[in-house]
């Protein structure tokens, strides 16, 4: 895998993560969306999405128990194998849940794998999220949702444990000249 660099995009919910994947993809690098395998999977079973989330939050729970905790990350290892396979060089990982997936990961992809966490202020984060089109939650269930994505999934040890920190308290503008910052640093 010489030559191939991996960026993996964490955050909690609100902090901006979706932009910045947003704004990479927008620079022609691929991405692989850990949602993305549970939606297919359910898709596959038959399981419908419901527009508050909770039947895509309890199937990736249940998938997690029932698969291993390792599921998902499986699956991207094979997508973004794939992409690296056909010629890729640059991938982005969108949605880096579990402290299992970020082991995983670093074990699969020792040397081209970074880390980049997207951080911002809890207060302004809940009412990012509240405003949000079509996502949108109010204080009760970001706190529940919160409180669900680091106890159940291990959502904090990504988070921790990155090699980059975004303070995303800004503009949209701010956040994506301080990712530039870090692709150019690490010759992305």
């Amino acid at each position: 895998m010489d030559n191939v660099k991996i960026l993996a995009i964490v955050g909690m919910s609100g902090s901006g993560k979706s932009v910045a994947v947003d704004y990479l993809t927008e620079k022609g690098y691929p991405k692989v969306y850990f949602g993305g395998m549970i939606y297919k999977e359910m898709e596959k079973r038959g399981i419908e999405r419901t527009e508050d989330g909770e039947s895509e939050k309890e199937f990736r729970e249940m998938i997690r128990e029932t698969e291993g905790k390792d599921w998902v990350v499986r699956q991207v290892i094979k997508e973004a194998k794939d992409l690296i396979n056909a010629g890729q060089k640059r991938i982005i990982l969108d949605g880096v849940y579990s402290w299992t997936e970020y082991k995983t990961l670093k074990k699969e992809f020792p040397r081209c794998l970074t880390f980049i966490a997207v951080v911002v202020d809890k207060k302004l984060r809940y009412e990012r999220v509240a405003k949000r089109p079509g996502r949108s939650f109010d204080g009760t269930a970001i706190r529940e949702r919160d409180r669900s994505e680091i106890e159940n999934l291990e959502k904090g040890g990504p988070i921790a444990s990155a090699d980059y920190y975004i303070l995303n308290n800004g503009t949209t503008d701010e956040l994506k000249s301080s990712l530039d910052k870090i692709l150019k640093e690490i010759k992305f």
